[in-house]
């Protein structure tokens, strides 16, 4: 009776905790996905305004070297420039260097992960939390008083390196769930990104047509940045988020260690994670490492995709703006409802939903790779629309990378959580055996994909612009798919999987 009650005021702490992260992961993402779209308005903002100091800045030399690049890579192109327009359309300069301040992000991700993730496994998660919020609104703040490319730069790069929100949730998610319900706990983080990513965007452009009063500007006695209301929002957004957590996150770290949140796998389980095969120190390392190698490599060829589509669906069918949101927004929909209805509830093990999302990715980039032999002739193309086979072929693309945004990542992250040890940090001192902290493994495991991330974009859009979409998107099909063998690796290491639950009623 007393391990019922024991394990109803876990669930109940479980939950609450859960709820916290998951509002606040909807605070931050909104900040963070809310200037996307106004990066090439926002860079040529700061073009117009420093036009005056000529060659000097160091926009108009990042936009030299970008120029100097572009016509490189044009001389070694395979596709007709008169069937391909990118490369001589100049807004596509300030297009890749809106990209290269997203790999700047990841870049400053990477490194700073592993050392987020260690100070947590030191100091708790709250308080490294809080610490990484400060600056993630001096982020804010500086792109609030930008008004040159210099300081901008400088806020995403403090962003880059204060970003710890998303790999701290995880492990406070990790904490205060068993292995069981892990998985469920943490298609809530995907469902957040997912949300944010569709909405987030769009509340940035709403807010970028309204302007700040006058009055304001002159009673701060400070320049603002000209989209100076969304990064009144976003900074708004992050203080309260701050606040938030502030007041109602509790440690998880410490109450584990003070026995509060109770792990009993042997008391609530058939099974035991310590007593599966593969589960020594060895051998966990040796999964996390794979586990690493997987999540750089599907993130390089994942988001080099990803971020090339626009420019696909512009060079074949001359899509707009909105008409490019439309198909972004669709691919951001259906990949929460996908989290929310189908891979939350399931009961398939995570190994499972990233061999199936990478099965998806590699169907994707393949009916990506068509679609140029699909788009009629350059004088038969009206601007802006696109022919039914051809629209069959790109949202059917679409909906596979839904499915890959709603499975692999998040399942990554969880079979990265259980190889990590539930019980805590002091059994080591006492009992001299070697313990995975969960922390430093997250953190490690996500710097490993925010250097995919960093490099994928820059990967992609030079083999897009040299030998075409199809060569692109054929090579990244065929890089996923060498992903996808890597994980076979998992068949022969025994990954620690979810033991299996007993119903409550069964241990009395």
């Amino acid at each position: 009776m007393a391990d019922n009650d024991h394990q109803e005021a876990r669930l109940v702490l479980q939950r609450r905790v859960v709820k916290i992260i998951f509002f606040s992961l909807l605070l931050d993402l909104l900040a963070f996905t809310m200037p996307l779209p106004l990066f090439p308005r926002l860079i040529a903002s700061f073009v117009e305004a420093e036009k005056s100091h000529g060659d000097t800045t160091l926009l108009s030399s990042t936009l030299n070297t970008i120029r100097a690049c572009r016509t490189a890579l044009a001389s070694w192109r395979s596709t007709p420039s008169s069937q391909m327009t990118v490369t001589s359309n100049s807004k596509w300069d300030v297009t890749i260097l809106g990209g290269i301040l997203g790999s700047i992000f990841s870049f400053c991700q990477f490194l700073i992960s592993p050392v987020i993730g260690r100070l947590s496994d030191r100091f708790g998660r709250r308080p490294v939390l809080l610490m990484t919020m400060i600056g993630n609104i001096f982020s804010a703040f500086l792109w609030l008083t930008s008004t040159s490319f210099g300081p901008y730069v400088l806020s995403r790069a403090v962003g880059g390196l204060s970003e710890g929100n998303v790999q701290l949730s995880i492990a406070v998610i990790s904490d205060v769930s068993d292995p069981t319900s892990r998985a469920k706990s943490l298609a809530l983080v995907g469902i957040a990104f997912s949300l944010c990513f569709t909405f987030g965007p769009m509340l940035g452009a709403w807010f970028a047509m309204r302007s700040p009063p006058l009055q304001a500007t002159k009673l701060l006695g400070i320049g603002l940045n000209v989209y100076a209301v969304p990064a009144l929002i976003s900074l708004l957004l992050l203080l309260f988020e701050t606040l938030y957590l502030a007041i109602a996150l509790p440690e998880t770290k410490l109450l584990r260690n003070a026995g509060k949140l109770g792990s009993k796998p042997k008391s609530n389980h058939v099974n035991d994670q310590k007593s599966a095969p593969g589960s020594s120190f060895e051998q966990r390392q040796l999964r996390l490492r794979i586990l690493a190698q997987v999540h750089t490599a599907f993130l390089f060829f994942f988001s080099g995709a990803e971020f090339t589509l626009t420019f696909l669906t512009y060079d074949l069918y001359g899509f707009t703006n909105a008409q490019n949101g439309r198909l972004l927004g669709f691919i951001g929909i259906l990949s929460s409802l996908l989290q929310g209805g189908y891979t939350r509830r399931s009961k398939k093990p995570p190994l499972w939903f990233v061999k199936s999302g990478l099965k998806a990715c590699i169907s994707s980039l393949v009916l990506l790779s068509v679609l140029p032999f699909l788009r009629p002739e350059v004088g038969e193309r009206v601007e802006g629309t696109i022919d039914r086979l051809s629209a069959l072929f790109l949202y059917s693309a679409a909906a596979a990378l839904a499915f890959v945004s709603a499975s692999v990542v998040n399942s990554l992250n969880t079979l990265a959580s259980l190889e990590c040890d539930e019980d805590d940090d002091d059994d080591q001192q006492s009992t001299g055996a070697r313990k995975i902290a969960r922390g430093k493994a997250l953190g490690d495991f996500r710097s490993a994909g925010q250097l995919g991330r960093a490099f994928g974009p820059l990967f992609a859009t030079g083999l897009y612009w040299t030998k075409g979409p199809s060569l692109c998107y054929s090579l990244c099909a065929i890089g996923t798919f060498a992903v996808f063998f890597l994980t076979n690796q998992f068949n022969h290491l025994q990954p620690r999987l979810p033991p299996t639950p007993v119903h409550p009623k069964k241990l009395q």
